[in-house]
């Protein structure tokens, strides 16, 4: 551990707290152009190769995780100094990645809040149970979270659940303001798919739309999964949390290529992220070198992320994860100590 106060990093990393209107319009033209440029061009190849045009949709999809990000900082207030023009952008962004944006600026308000706090669960963040929890947990309850965490249905059929079904529809108790705006969208999306369809007709619009959504989403979900879901991770009960712990700790450095950290739009330093969220995505590298005890945090790369796949339960004793092959022998090993000394 750093001989630096942690508690401290916040004072010291006000001064990056503030966007910068050139670098957020810069940011802006050189993400929804190309993205806009690369989906007509898509369109093109169709009559060529399909091959050609999927590789495209490639592209476009890292585009369009970028787009998110930006989507991302406005919810934050962080990517303009005005707020009326994060809600534009936002809103903008988030029909663009089919994400309402005053639900999903709430609910993810709320993940900042208690991430990593286990009595605070269920908001904004993926589905964890302790090991004691799935343990006394139903059978069908197990099925349950054993499914919701299974790769292919986190990663294949959660975009298609998350963004075209759960967020089509207002929250319980959601403000009069986060109706309106889910509304808003909704038409939005529906307008312009109908426009798109007429346009160009619906099974090239599928052809191009589809791949992009799936990859962009399979990739949006991936992220936000796998820098909270590493072994030594962070999570305690409410009179034990901290904040800031739960920031350094809890959350890793993603370190990715270059080129898609670009894409990506730094998001990778989610530690500096949770640290504090007012500040503009492109400042994240820049604190993170700045600060020695931010290059301390959990470190993942391509390779190491993919072990995440296996941690699927939080062992509150070890303070770690584990996956459900170690639960059994767990299991076997306390009922092996609360045996009566007879029996064994």
């Amino acid at each position: 551990m750093s001989k630096h106060d942690p508690k401290q990093l916040r004072k010291q990393i006000a001064p990056y707290e503030k966007s910068n209107t050139k670098n957020s319009v810069r940011q802006v033209i050189n993400t929804l152009v190309p993205f806009f440029s690369l989906w007509v061009l898509a369109y093109f190849t169709l009559s060529f190769s399909y091959l050609l045009t999927l590789g495209i949709c490639i592209i476009a999809a890292g585009f369009l995780v970028r787009i998110f990000i930006i989507f991302h900082d406005c919810c934050h207030g962080s990517f303009f100094k005005n707020r009326h023009a994060n809600n534009i952008l936002g809103t903008v962004t988030g029909i663009l990645t089919f994400c309402p944006y005053e639900q999903w600026k709430h609910s993810h308000s709320i993940h900042h809040a208690t991430s990593s706090n286990l009595n605070k669960r269920g908001t904004g963040d993926v589905w964890v149970l302790t090991v004691d929890e799935y343990m006394e947990a139903s059978q069908m309850k197990k099925l349950a979270y054993r499914l919701y965490r299974n790769p292919f249905v986190m990663f294949v059929l959660g975009p298609i659940y998350i963004f075209l079904i759960a967020y089509r529809f207002n929250v319980k108790n959601a403000r009069p303001r986060e109706r309106r705006n889910t509304h808003i969208t909704n038409i939005a999306i529906v307008a312009i798919t109908a426009l798109l369809c007429w346009a160009i007709g619906w099974q090239a619009f599928l052809l191009i739309q589809g791949p992009i959504f799936f990859i962009s989403g399979s990739l949006g979900i991936w992220l936000f999964y796998v820098q909270h879901q590493f072994e030594d991770s962070y999570f305690e009960n409410q009179d034990e949390w901290d904040y800031v712990k739960a920031a350094l700790d809890g959350s890793s450095y993603y370190k990715l290529p270059k080129i898609l950290q670009w894409l990506t739009g730094n998001i990778g330093f989610h530690h500096v992220h949770h640290l504090s969220p007012r500040v503009p995505n492109y400042y994240l590298e820049e604190v993170h070198n700045n600060h020695e005890r931010l290059q301390e945090v959990q470190t993942i790369t391509l390779k190491t992320s993919l072990r995440s796949l296996k941690f699927r339960l939080w062992d509150e004793h070890g303070k770690r994860f584990i996956g459900f092959k170690e639960v059994k022998s767990l299991s076997e090993k306390k009922k092996s100590t609360s045996m009566p000394a007879e029996v064994k």
